[in-house]
């Protein structure tokens, strides 16, 4: 049965993303005016970004363990602290090492206990309507980019970078702190029962789930569908610039792309409960294969407009399915550990991105190989998501009509 108190939660999760995953991404609008101020290479910045992915997805595995030991509240409280923490000490740091410790460790610890925690938690409150859910959920993330970007380069407008990361820490404590006491562990569910809908073995071990075949491909398709798009997000703003844009141009393609996960999300979601998450998840890397590649032939707005539209929906889409997947084959007692995680191997993807498409700029004074290569590793998630194991007998039978 639903229960409505899950809808608070959804909405907890959505601000608490929006804010903790958007601020970690504004480091792509401060990647230029940083390295004009302090001479700090792009390459040299962007690693920050690549710590960041490191460390969220070694912490999201811990902050996963601890929340199915100790519940979300505390994790994801923890989490607020951190980030407004981390923010502050990088606007104060004196040398790229200094920022790329307190950015990259701070920050990305931060997102870890934000992210996976929260996604996993919502799980646990929706039986029927699951795949909506989690995709609200992720769609408040995906709304960091169309926020928290734009008012980034407002604030870079009027202030220097310093300023504009420490108003963002600030802005981050005040709305984070206070809303994370409204996260709330779900109560039993009626799905961790043999016989039950995608609950998997009701009796599998943390150690069992990991070595699952289900488990394996999970987290596989996660690492090539993050290591597909996490390059083109965080550098497509700065390639638009080098095609001739101005920079607050530039800046809305990142705010269109973010609008379009919103609306991919919602999209997905619903088609996840009534098609079933993995057909979806497959259709949806195809797409964003295509958009990843297509970058590389746009030049005018209009074109980037166009891409980012069909690209962001796609990836957008398909990241909150996973949790769905993964809740149809492990049970709710571990899944803040197992989708921890499948999400720290997808955190190695996209800390793939930052780094080596720096490097592909700073080695080719282009970016066209990053998006090349976005397309080939694309295609190469999709095809992966095809092996995913059919879903325990179990629920394939209560799925049934009686």
């Amino acid at each position: 049965m639903e229960r409505s108190y899950g809808w608070v939660v959804v909405a907890a999760g959505g601000l608490v993303g929006c804010v903790a995953i958007g601020a970690m991404f504004s480091l792509a609008v401060f990647l230029a005016p940083m390295g004009d101020e302090t001479g700090w290479s792009r390459t040299g910045i962007s690693t920050a970004m690549t710590i960041d992915f490191l460390v969220m997805g070694v912490s999201t595995f811990g902050w996963g363990a601890l929340t199915d030991r100790f519940g979300p509240r505390i994790v994801v409280l923890s989490g607020a602290i951190l980030l407004g923490l981390g923010l502050a000490l990088a606007s104060r740091a004196g040398s790229l090492l200094e920022f790329q410790l307190a950015y990259g460790v701070i920050v990305g610890a931060a997102a870890g206990a934000v992210f996976a925690p929260m996604i996993a938690t919502v799980t646990g409150w929706f039986e029927k309507r699951r795949s909506l859910a989690v995709s609200l959920v992720s769609a408040g993330m995906g709304m960091g980019p169309m926020t928290i970007s734009p008012f980034a380069r407002w604030l870079l407008s009027n202030y220097d970078w310093r300023v504009a990361q420490l108003t963002i820490a600030v802005v981050a404590w005040v709305l984070l702190v206070p809303t994370a006491f409204l996260v709330r562990r779900a109560p039993p569910s009626t799905t961790d029962v043999p016989g039950s809908v995608g609950a998997g073995d009701p009796g599998m071990t943390v150690g069992q789930a990991l070595r699952s075949p289900q488990f394996i491909v999970l987290a596989l398709t996660f690492f090539c569908c993050c290591a597909t798009h996490s390059g083109p997000i965080f550098h497509t703003v700065s390639y638009a610039i080098a095609c001739g844009l101005p920079a607050m141009a530039a800046v809305t393609i990142y705010s269109v792309e973010g609008l379009a996960g919103l609306g991919g999300r919602l999209l997905f979601g619903l088609a996840g409960d009534r098609f079933g998450a993995k057909p979806v998840v497959v259709v949806g890397l195809l797409v964003q294969a295509l958009g990843a590649g297509t970058y590389f032939f746009v030049r005018d707005l209009g074109e980037f407009y166009a891409v980012a539209v069909v690209f962001g929906m796609a990836y957008g889409g398909v990241m909150p399915l996973y949790a769905v997947i993964a809740r149809e084959y492990f049970p709710m007692r571990i899944m803040g550990t197992v989708f921890g995680a499948a999400a720290m191997i997808s955190s190695l993807g996209m800390a793939l991105g930052p780094i080596v498409g720096g490097w592909i700029f700073d080695t080719f004074a282009s970016y066209g190989w990053l998006y090349i290569a976005s397309f080939g590793i694309g295609l190469g998630a999709a095809g992966i998501a095809l092996a995913f194991p059919p879903l325990p007998s179990r629920s394939r039978e209560r799925l049934q009509p009686a």
